[in-house]
């Protein structure tokens, strides 16, 4: 096996996955290292993270949007995907060790380990989603009798409400 050449563009992306909780693209990346490393190319940053990955510094998390993310925290623990602003997250949980002698129990060859990715909300957005389903509420309760569109903005998000309320 050939000698790995030591690259500080390298480390600099190693100890920015290691010291972020954000899970982040190859784009976050590259655009945090890009401080320090102006002249980086995107493809630089690519080429490094698979190497990371391939080395077993950092975590390759396929978050079913299409997106890859990252993580420098390689022992064993579970993620969230948050369905509403799409962050992901790490579970604070027990390793399901369990899980690989279950699906071995159905399976003729080896099972090496599993991944294990949840779908929710983050408490941010739970919060979201609950405030403006208040808001929508006390807005849809309180119309009277004519045609009204209101439109909320709140943390970014539009929501627009048509309502057609006819009392007669």
């Amino acid at each position: 096996m050939a000698a790995v050449k030591h690259s500080k563009q390298r480390q600099s992306i190693k100890e920015y996955l290691m010291n972020t909780k954000e899970h982040p693209t190859a784009d976050m990346v590259y655009t945090q290292v890009r401080k320090f490393y102006p002249n980086i190319s995107l493809g630089t940053v690519y080429r490094n993270l698979n190497f990371l990955v391939d080395q077993g510094e950092a975590i390759r998390l396929t978050c079913g949007d299409g997106s890859e993310r990252y993580d420098g925290t390689t022992s064993p623990h579970y993620h969230l995907v948050c369905s509403g602003c799409g962050r992901v997250f790490d579970l604070k949980m027990s390793p399901l060790d369990h899980i690989n002698t279950l699906a071995a129990a159905g399976f003729d060859g080896t099972i090496e380990g599993h991944t294990v990715l949840f779908h929710g909300h983050c408490p941010e957005w739970s919060k979201l989603v609950n405030i403006t389903t208040n808001l929508t509420y006390k807005l849809c309760h309180n119309l009277n009798s004519f045609r009204t569109e209101k439109i909320i903005s709140f943390l970014k998000i539009k929501i627009v409400i048509v309502t057609d309320i006819d009392d007669t």
